[in-house]
Formats: structure tokens, C-alpha cells, sequence
């Protein structure tokens, strides 16, 4: 099997951070991200890369951000190396298909979810009191099921290693004001709507997926990642069936084998094995041959 990128070290590059998949450099007034293949759950990385998943993960969200500049713009410059500044030459090759220079733009401190279908820790929500993220839901919905309407549910974002936590609208407003809440849920089911549309053409049903926005100056923008199996659950739309867990192209494949495991879900992770590597690959240049034919 082909060796994953696990992390970047550029000598003479000032790397500014390391996110659970991206090493962020500040170069000239701009931002180089570097998509490596790291992979995390639970909010924990991996010991082992998923070969190629960097490059997959690029060329989505390049896709997903052409297709929403109508709607909003992005924090996008360049994702061509020959293009970048001089002292990024010596590392064209790693950064080849898996990077791109963007604006720095100061990240808003929310998540925000769009969900569609009922999964994940919102059917664990809904099984609790009925509700997800304090919004009230029908009665009788099985896991699985759509949503008689797209619902955005915010979360904070937590520090490294630790879990964001669900909050309301509310919340939301104490935290970036009433009339930046407004404009972020407003144009994330926007942008939802709209991939709901295209993947539905590609036979994936999108369930939900997280997306995050900053601020150069007045403007929002998107930034980090738009719409991949690592942001998203992706369904096989042939494959939907209510009342059940879907098999999926995302990283659903790795949280059902780790929670197969007697692990704790704290560091450190398991080791994967060869098998559950290749399987997760797979998922993940399925949902990009899908989409992106």
C-alpha cells in the first residue's frame, strides 16, 4: 500500500498550527493549508494516514467552493504550487493536489451543522427528549429518517481533544450577535439545499454536514473545508432504507470499527490495520468519483 502523509515539516516555512487533518504556515500575509492524509474520530487522530485522503478531501471542497460562489465567497487564492510564493518551491512536491493558499480570515468560534436526515448525535438527541439542539421534532421518527425540513444546529468548537458541545440558536447569538446568526443559518441551509441537489445527481444523499465561516473585516466568508466525507455523511441513495444506519462513503466505516474495539476513545487510538485502511480509502474516492465524475 502506498505510504500516507501523516505530517508536513517544512524548514524556513513558519507553521503557524496543526489541526486534527491540516498543518497551517503563514506565508507572505497569506495562509498555506496542507491537507495531509490524518485521519480522526471521536476527536482523536490516528495513529496511521489513509493514503491520498489529503488530495481527496482538496479536490472536493475546490468543487463544492466553485459551486457556492454565488451564494457566498470563500477564503480561496490559489491551489496551483508553480503559483506559490519562492519559498514554498522546494516542497511542490508534497504540496501538489493536496494544498492551497487562502486569505486569513478570523474564524468564527461555532460549528455549523446542517442536517437533513436524522443520524449520529442527533438521533441520540432525538431519542432522548425529541428534540435536536433544543428544536422541538415530530414524534415516530425512525433513525435514518429525512427531516420534514433541513434543521441547523450549531455547536461550540472545542479545543483539541475535546468535543464540541451542541448549543441553540440562543447560544449562537450570545456568542457572534443576532444579526451574524442570522446571515451564518441562512446561507449554510442555502449552500445545503443547494448540494443536496447536485449530490442527489450523483446518487449520495448528503445527511448532514458541518461547515465553517470567518470574517476579513465586515465580510463572511467560507473557509477550511466545504462538504467531504469528513465534514459530511455521505449515503448511497440506491441503499436508503428508514429505520436503520446507512452504510456510507465517509468516515462512518472507521467509527463503526472502533466502537467494534474494546477502546476507550481517548489517545492514543488503536493502530488500524491494513484492511480497515484500504476500506476507508475506498469509502472516500467513491463519494470523489461521484460527485465529481
Amino acid at each position: 500500500m502506498k505510504k500516507g502523509l501523516l505530517k508536513t515539516d517544512f524548514p524556513g516555512l513558519n507553521l503557524l498550527s496543526r489541526g486534527k487533518v491540516r498543518d497551517i504556515y503563514m506565508v507572505k500575509n497569506n495562509l498555506l493549508i496542507v491537507a495531509t492524509d490524518r485521519i480522526s474520530a471521536f476527536d482523536v487522530i490516528m495513529p496511521n494516514p489513509i493514503p491520498g485522503k489529503g488530495a481527496i478531501l482538496t479536490r472536493t471542497s475546490l468543487f463544492w467552493f466553485k459551486q457556492m460562489e454565488d451564494i457566498i465567497g470563500n477564503h480561496l487564492l490559489l491551489t496551483d504550487p508553480k503559483d506559490y510564493p519562492e519559498e514554498t518551491a522546494p516542497y511542490r512536491d508534497i504540496l501538489q493536489g493536496r494544498s492551497m493558499i487562502v486569505k486569513k480570515a478570523i474564524p468564527l468560534p461555532v460549528e455549523c451543522i446542517v442536517r437533513g436526515y436524522l443520524s449520529g448525535s442527533g438521533w441520540k438527541d432525538y431519542q432522548h427528549n425529541k428534540t435536536i439542539s433544543g428544536i422541538k421534532m415530530p414524534d415516530g421518527l425512525k433513525e435514518s429518517a429525512k427531516l420534514p425540513q433541513p434543521i441547523f444546529t450549531p455547536t461550540t468548537k472545542a479545543p483539541e481533544g475535546e468535543h464540541d458541545s451542541p448549543i441553540t440558536r440562543k447560544e449562537m447569538e450570545d456568542i457572534i450577535g443576532v444579526e451574524l446568526t442570522d446571515k451564518i443559518i441562512r446561507t449554510s441551509l442555502a449552500i445545503y439545499d443547494r448540494a443536496v441537489g447536485i449530490a442527489d445527481k450523483a446518487g449520495i444523499i448528503i445527511a448532514d454536514t458541518k461547515m465553517e465561516f470567518g470574517l476579513i473585516g465586515n465580510d463572511v466568508i467560507l473557509i477550511d473545508e466545504l462538504l467531504t466525507p469528513d465534514s459530511s455523511r455521505f449515503w448511497p441513495k440506491s441503499e436508503y432504507k428508514e429505520g436503520y444506519p446507512q452504510p456510507s462513503f465517509d468516515k462512518q466505516f472507521l467509527r463503526d470499527y472502533l466502537v467494534s474495539l474494546n477502546w476507550n476513545q481517548k489517545p492514543p487510538a488503536p493502530e488500524l490495520p491494513p484492511e480497515i485502511i484500504e476500506k476507508t480509502k475506498m469509502k472516500y474516492e467513491e463519494a470523489l468519483k461521484r460527485l465529481l465524475g
